[in-house]
């Protein structure tokens, strides 16, 4: 059956936000640094390079927050759901006090130069509860995890929401804030220290000679370092791919005629909930996330975005709907983020990814420790997070998510040997990967215009799968979307699927 609900528009930030000033392009660029990516890791790391007085250029293929950060639910957070408790499970203590120390440093980075730049932040309690008792002991580990770090955490036995609850633990003096707006404002930053950003410029290659040559599809760029940050970085040699899943989860936003919140809420039970409310010059706005899953796999999609409705409605009653958008993260094997050389000894290139949905304090740490690496120096948590050593649960976990990868890749390619195109072809809003002759076709019907491209995505030769509330073609090896016409939306892949 098509789909009833609307394709899904811009997030609750993007749609105020119509255009941010950048810079054109223009032949022979070069810099010190060039940052691939015009999120918050990106601009963050743009601005402190700058800032020390290095020359800088950010590229992004699309336009300034276009990804992840103008998707996120805007939390700034040094409690995080489970996070903390799962880390502690699996790591030694001086990384889990290295991960709490990056998002600490991170905060606070934010904090600063939102208080400079005026840009508005919201501070709230962060609560992370549990509806029921299967996880309560989750909520217990994280109180006893935050507390021996030395976060002031407090139980709590209800919420000023109107949910029963087994359990929940907060940590005050946290803050939300519109993405976009820190995202104007750190572009306005970088500019103004001498920097370059130039959106609609996708860059397709590295070549780590010195100094480096970024190929893009507008001409080539150089630089003597350069920084992807991009989610999941599309260079191979660093193999980031094999020990990173995407995850894809869905954002609503309603109008909110109640008093405002006083916390920030997410749910450790599945599926998640992530629940806080904003106040824009047209109102006050409720914002509930969750349905997480990973790219590419537990189609239909607009199945998770009908079950958010309908839980919204049966817990808050009926509000009027105003936004419906996705975000994708990044889940790394460790569960700590990654910002340093692409691969070992590598002095050129630098990453900045694995956020496992944290990526506001995340991003802006990356930006303090590359800045920081490339001036000769760092901060001891930066220096602990870059030199660690793979755990045996994160050994297990890239195996494990490397077993699912190669599952994938051959169901994908058995599915579509399997699969017949409808007589009709497929229905509005539907999309089906078929056999035509030796190779698999995507196709699909979108406005009443049906589009044929190859299925094959051109990262690591992954079948993609139909996103049928986003209207997108998603490969579920590694993350990269494609438009319905095959065009690249994000991930690893740097070009289309073929026609």
């Amino acid at each position: 059956m098509p789909t009833s609900l609307p394709p899904q528009g811009p997030s609750l930030w993007l749609d105020r936000h119509h255009g941010i000033d950048t810079d054109p392009w223009r032949d022979g660029l070069e810099a010190d640094v060039v940052v691939v990516g015009a999120g918050l890791s990106g601009l963050a790391t743009a601005l402190a390079v700058a800032e020390q007085g290095q020359s800088v250029i950010v590229l992004e293929a699309r336009y300034v927050g276009a990804v992840s950060t103008g998707n996120t639910t805007g939390k700034v957070s040094l409690l995080q759901g489970s996070q903390l408790s799962s880390l502690d499970r699996s790591l030694p203590r001086e990384l889990l006090d290295a991960y709490l120390a990056a998002n600490r440093a991170g905060q606070d980075w934010i904090r600063r130069f939102a208080d400079a730049e005026g840009v508005r932040l919201e501070f709230r309690d962060a609560v992370t509860y549990a509806s029921t008792d299967e996880g309560a002991p989750t909520i217990e580990a994280e109180l006893d995890t935050a507390s021996s770090l030395g976060l002031d955490v407090t139980a709590l036995s209800a919420l000023e929401l109107p949910i029963d609850i087994a359990a929940a633990v907060s940590l005050g003096g946290q803050f939300q804030l519109d993405a976009v707006e820190l995202l104007a404002a750190l572009t306005r930053a970088v500019r103004r220290n001498g920097g370059i950003v130039i959106e609609g410029v996708r860059a397709l290659d590295v070549d780590s000679g010195g100094p480096c040559v970024v190929p893009t599809d507008r001409g080539e760029v150089r630089g003597d370092r350069v920084v992807l940050a991009t989610g999941m970085p599309f260079l191979k040699r660093g193999a980031q791919f094999a020990t990173i899943q995407a995850h894809r989860s869905y954002a609503l936003a309603y109008r909110w005629e109640q008093p405002e919140l006083g916390g920030m809420y997410l749910s450790v039970d599945e599926p998640s909930r992530s629940i806080r409310d904003w106040t824009r010059p047209d109102g006050r706005y409720l914002i509930v996330g969750g349905n997480d899953h990973r790219v590419g796999t537990g189609q239909p999609t607009t199945a998770r975005v009908e079950d958010l409705a309908g839980w919204t409605t049966a817990t808050f009653g009926g509000l009027t709907e105003t936004h419906s958008w996705s975000a994708q993260d990044y889940r790394v094997s460790d569960g700590l983020p990654h910002f340093g050389p692409i691969s070992p000894g590598e002095d050129r290139v630098f990453v900045a990814t694995g956020y496992n949905k944290w990526g506001m304090a995340n991003g802006a740490a990356a930006g303090i420790s590359l800045a920081a690496q490339f001036a000769g120096t760092s901060p001891d948590w930066a220096t602990a997070l870059r030199g660690r050593v793979p755990t045996s649960s994160a050994i297990r976990t890239t195996l494990a998510a490397g077993a699912t990868v190669a599952s994938d890749l051959a169901k994908g390619w058995v599915g579509a040997e399997l699969s017949s195109l409808p007589e009709d072809g497929p229905a509005e809003g539907e999309g089906v990967v078929v056999r035509d002759g030796v190779k698999p076709v995507a196709v699909c019907r979108v406005d009443g215009v049906v589009s044929r491209t190859s299925a094959v995505c051109p990262h690591l030769g992954g079948i993609v799968a139909w996103n049928d509330v986003e209207r997108s073609w998603d490969c579920p090896l590694h993350g990269s979307r494609f438009t319905a016409t095959g065009d690249v939306l994000e991930g690893p892949s740097v070009t289309g699927l073929a026609s």
